[in-house]
C-alpha cells in the first residue's frame, strides 16, 4: 500500500489533533456568536447547519484518517458535511416557532447515520470491493465503537482531573485556574482536542482495543441465555394472561421493540465475526432468540397498528413504525439463519449488512421531506378530521400549532377556511395561541371509581358536580384509578367521600351546595396499602381519643407520640394536586 493510503503515525497524530482543535475553535466561535446574538446565529437556517456540521462531520475524519485513501477521505468528508448540513437545515426549517436549533432526534439521526455510513464505506474501501466481507464490517464497526467509548471516558477523566486541580488551587486562594477551565474559549477546544488525542492513542494500540472488545462481547454473550429465557417465558405467558394487560401499559410497542433490540445485540455478541464457534449453550440460545424475534416484532407491529387505528399518526408513531420495519427485518433474517442447516447462524451476516443499508435509507427518508414524520402525521390527522373520523370538538388543533412544525401550521391555516362545522373557529383560536395550554375538559367522569363498602355508590351530587376547577386532589381527573370510601368521619350523620390517593385519603364533604375537600390524611413513613385494606374491609373509624394540640401564633402543632415521629404529615406543597388535565385527543401514550 502506498504512502497516501498508510500515513505514518506522526502524520495521523497531527491530522487528528488539528481536526480536533479546528472543530473546537469553530464550535466556540459559533457559540460566541449565539451569545452575542450576532451573525450567523441570527439566521437559523444557516446557523443550525453550521453547528451540526462542525459538531459531527469531523468525526468521520478522525475515524478515517490512516484507513481511507486521501481522495476517498476528502470526498467522504464533504459528503458527511453535506449530510449533516441538510438534515440540520431541514430540522431548523421545520422547527417550532423559529427555534434556532433542530430537535434532539435530528442530532441523533446525524450521529447514527454517519456511523452506519462510515462503517459501510471504510471496510469496502480497505478491501477494494463494493460490499466488504462480514469480518471486515465486524472488525471496523466494533473496533470504532469501543474506541468511541474509551475516548469519551478518557475525555471525562481529563475534565475530572482539571476540576480536581481547580479545587486544590482554590484551597489556597488561587481561582484563576478555575476561571480558565470554565471559559468556553478554553473548554470547547480542549474537549475536542483531547477527544481527538484519545482516538489517536487507542488507534495506535489497536491490539489492546480489540482485546477489550473481545472481553466485552464475551461477557455480553453470556447474558443471551438469560434474555432468551425471559423473552420465551413472557411469550409463553400471553395465552394465559391475554393481551389486554400488555395494551394497558400504553407503552407496549416501545417495550417490545426494546426487548427485540436487546436480543439482536446479544445475538451479535455471541456470533461476533462468526470465525470461532461459541459454546453449545450460546449456539442454542442464539437460535432460540432469533426465532423469538418473530412473535415479539409481530406483537409490536400489532400494538402499533391498534394505536394508529384508534388515534391516527403522530411523529412518535411514525418513528415507531420505522423501528418495527427494522425489527421485522432482523426477525426474518435471524429466523432464516437459525433454521437453515449448515454453518451456525451464517445467514446472520447477510441480514446484518442488508439491514444496515435499509436503516440508513429509512433514516434519510425520515429526516427529509420524503417521509417526514410531522408531514405524515399532519396529513393523517387532518384527513381523519375531514372524513369525520374525529369530531371537530375532539380534534387536537394544538398539535398542528405547536407540535408539527411548518406542516402543522400550514394545515391550521387551511382549516381556518374549512366548511366543516366548528372547525374554522377552533382553528383560528388555536392559531392565535402563544403557548400550549391544557385541553379543555368538558366533563370529568368519576362513575368508574371503585367504591367501598362494596355495593355502595357515590352520591349523585358528587358525580354531577363540575370538577374542572382545582379540586385539591390528584384523584379528580379523567381516567382516575383511585378508589372511593364512604364514611362518616365527623359524626354528623352524613357520609363523606374519601378518595384513596397512594397511601393517603383526600376527604370531601358536602356543604349543601358543593363537595369540597375538607381534610386529608398525612403521608406516613411505612406506606399503608390502602387498596388491599379497602378490599379486605379493614378501613374503620377509631374511637375518639383525648388530645390537646399546641397553638403557636394561631397555628396548630400536632403532638405525635414518641417513636412515631416519622408519621407526621408532609407539607401540602409536596402533595399531588392541581387542576385536572384531560388526555390529548391523540392519546397520552407514546405509541
Amino acid at each position: 500500500m502506498d504512502q497516501t493510503a498508510s500515513p505514518s503515525t506522526r502524520v495521523t497524530t497531527a491530522v487528528r489533533l488539528g481536526v480536533g482543535l479546528t472543530q473546537g475553535v469553530l464550535l466556540y466561535l459559533l457559540q460566541h456568536a449565539q451569545d452575542l446574538k450576532a451573525w450567523p446565529a441570527t439566521q437559523p437556517l444557516l446557523f443550525a447547519p453550521l453547528v451540526l456540521t462542525a459538531a459531527f462531520a469531523p468525526f468521520v475524519i478522525l475515524a478515517g484518517v490512516g484507513a481511507l485513501r486521501r481522495t476517498s477521505l476528502i470526498v467522504w468528508g464533504l459528503i458527511a458535511a453535506a449530510f449533516a448540513a441538510y438534515l440540520a437545515f431541514h430540522g431548523a426549517w421545520n422547527g417550532v416557532d423559529g427555534d434556532k436549533m433542530p430537535d434532539a432526534p435530528v442530532f441523533l439521526a446525524i450521529a447514527v447515520g454517519l456511523f452506519i455510513a462510515h462503517h459501510l464505506i471504510q471496510p469496502a474501501q480497505a478491501e477494494r470491493k463494493l460490499v466488504a466481507s462480514y469480518h471486515g464490517y465486524f472488525d471496523v464497526t466494533w473496533m470504532h465503537g469501543v474506541q468511541m467509548v474509551l475516548s469519551v471516558g478518557f475525555t471525562g477523566v481529563f475534565w475530572i482531573l482539571l476540576f480536581l486541580g481547580s479545587a486544590l488551587f482554590k484551597l489556597i486562594g488561587i481561582e484563576a485556574f478555575q476561571k480558565l477551565i470554565t471559559e468556553p474559549a478554553f473548554a470547547i477546544p480542549a474537549t475536542t482536542t483531547i477527544f481527538a488525542a484519545a482516538v489517536q492513542l487507542t488507534d495506535v494500540r489497536s491490539t489492546l482495543v480489540r482485546g477489550v472488545r473481545t472481553v466485552a462481547l464475551t461477557l455480553l454473550a453470556w447474558l443471551l441465555p438469560l434474555m432468551a429465557l425471559i423473552a420465551a417465558a413472557f411469550l409463553a405467558s400471553l395465552p394465559f394472561t391475554g393481551l389486554e394487560p400488555l395494551w394497558k401499559t400504553k407503552a407496549a410497542t416501545a417495550l417490545l421493540l426494546t426487548a427485540a433490540a436487546h436480543l439482536i445485540v446479544l445475538i451479535n455478541a455471541a456470533y461476533q465475526d462468526g470465525e470461532d464457534a461459541p459454546p453449545v449453550v450460546l449456539k442454542w440460545a442464539a437460535r432460540l432468540a432469533g426465532l423469538l424475534l418473530v412473535p415479539i416484532s409481530a406483537l409490536a407491529a400489532y400494538g402499533l397498528s391498534l394505536r394508529i387505528g384508534q388515534h391516527g399518526l403522530t411523529p412518535e408513531r411514525v418513528f415507531a413504525a420505522a423501528f418495527v420495519v427494522i425489527a421485522a427485518g432482523y426477525a426474518l433474517g435471524y429466523t432464516i439463519a437459525a433454521l437453515r442447516p449448515g454453518v451456525w447462524m451464517k445467514g446472520l451476516e447477510r441480514a446484518n449488512v442488508a439491514l444496515a443499508f435499509v436503516s440508513l435509507a429509512l433514516l434519510i427518508a425520515l429526516f427529509t421531506p420524503i417521509a417526514d414524520p410531522a408531514r405524515l402525521s399532519v396529513n393523517d390527522q387532518v384527513g381523519r378530521l375531514e372524513r369525520g373520523t374525529v369530531k371537530a370538538e375532539k380534534f387536537d388543533y394544538q398539535f398542528l400549532r405547536f407540535d408539527s412544525g411548518r406542516y402543522g401550521k400550514a394545515a391550521l391555516e387551511r382549516l381556518k377556511t374549512s366548511k366543516v362545522a366548528g372547525v374554522a373557529a377552533r382553528a383560528k383560536a388555536a392559531a392565535a395561541l402563544k403557548i400550549k395550554t391544557a385541553p379543555v375538559i368538558e366533563k370529568i367522569d368519576l362513575s368508574k371509581l371503585t367504591v367501598y363498602p362494596v355495593g355502595r355508590a357515590l352520591p349523585e351530587s358528587f358525580l354531577r358536580q363540575d370538577w374542572r376547577d382545582d379540586s385539591g386532589s390528584g384523584c379528580i381527573g379523567q381516567g382516575s384509578q383511585c378508589s372511593a370510601l364512604l364514611l362518616d368521619v365527623n359524626a354528623d350523620g352524613k357520609d363523606e367521600v374519601l378518595l384513596a390517593s397512594g397511601a393517603s385519603f383526600d376527604v370531601f364533604s358536602f356543604d349543601g351546595a358543593r363537595w369540597r375537600k375538607t381534610a386529608e390524611t398525612p403521608y406516613v413513613c411505612d406506606a399503608v396499602d390502602l387498596a388491599a385494606a379497602l378490599k379486605a374491609g379493614t378501613v374503620l373509624l377509631a374511637e375518639p381519643t383525648p388530645r390537646r394540640d399546641i397553638l403557636v401564633g394561631g397555628r396548630r402543632l400536632f403532638l405525635v407520640p414518641a417513636g412515631d415521629g416519622c408519621a407526621g404529615a408532609e407539607s401540602k406543597s409536596d402533595r399531588p394536586k392541581g387542576p385536572p388535565v384531560a388526555p390529548s385527543p391523540l392519546s397520552n401514550a407514546p405509541f
